[in-house]
């Protein structure tokens, strides 16, 4: 079974649209998903449309995008091998998991982490805004001057193996969620591979690239992550 994990805020718009082809494509293919919504406050329908899609909505009132994470981890069934990463907002390709899970299912990768900028990924124009791709290039140039792992995204749309996430003990609760599981993945010597993924405008505003004091702050966290991370021992 695959735990599908999906933070949201105020993603009425969307979060139907992310389960549907989520489901669908999984019917397609033969796998099994368990879709694990975590409403972080929402203050419009998000979590009703949810449960209507047949996802399982859990609660996490204190603001944070690790702190959904962590919550929704908290409701994964003991069945589930691999965990999916994915936005609630419509940005990925939900349809696109497969390539995600496969090198998990093939014993091929521990980690594989979704790429908007690697050769072959697809992106609609305006997706990727100018400061995500420098922030992008910035936190993963440190990475690799720091732990020697080359990435080439901080995407959100990702893949883990369940006993490769047990052993990397996250505890971010806020934008440093995806940097740190990766400097993490790197300090466990996990097998990380990245692999091309699509990317389109996301429903709605951004609560990070869509504001200034979002950007500057999402910013911040995710440097101020890496270098806690290259300070920490062990």
């Amino acid at each position: 079974m695959i735990a599908v994990v999906i933070p949201v805020l105020n993603e009425e718009k969307s979060i139907g649209l992310v389960a549907r082809d989520l489901l669908t494509t999984a019917k397609r293919e033969k796998l099994k998903l368990q879709i694990i919504v975590c409403d972080n406050g929402s203050t419009d329908n998000t979590a009703a449309v949810a449960k209507a899609a047949s996802c399982l909505v859990v609660n996490e009132p204190v603001r944070g995008y690790g702190a959904a994470c962590l919550r929704a981890l908290q409701a994964m069934p003991a069945a589930a091998e691999i965990v999916l990463f994915i936005d609630g907002d419509y940005s990925d390709f939900p349809e696109e998991f497969p390539a995600l899970v496969r090198p998990i299912l093939e014993n091929r990768a521990d980690l594989v982490v979704g790429s908007r900028t690697l050769p072959g990924a697809v992106r609609e124009r305006g997706a990727l805004t100018p400061q995500q791709r420098f922030g992008n290039w910035l936190a993963t140039f440190l990475i690799r001057l720091f732990f020697g792992q080359r990435y080439s995204d901080l995407g959100p749309f990702r893949a883990i193996s369940r006993a490769a996430l047990q052993k990397l003990n996250m505890q971010d609760r806020n934008f440093g969620w995806t940097v740190e599981m990766q400097i993490r993945a790197a300090r466990q010597k996990l097998r990380a591979i990245e692999v091309p993924v699509s990317y389109r405008k996301r429903i709605g505003v951004s609560k990070i690239s869509g504001t200034i004091k979002g950007t500057v702050m999402a910013g911040y966290i995710i440097l101020k992550t890496i270098f806690k991370e290259f300070l920490r021992r062990g």
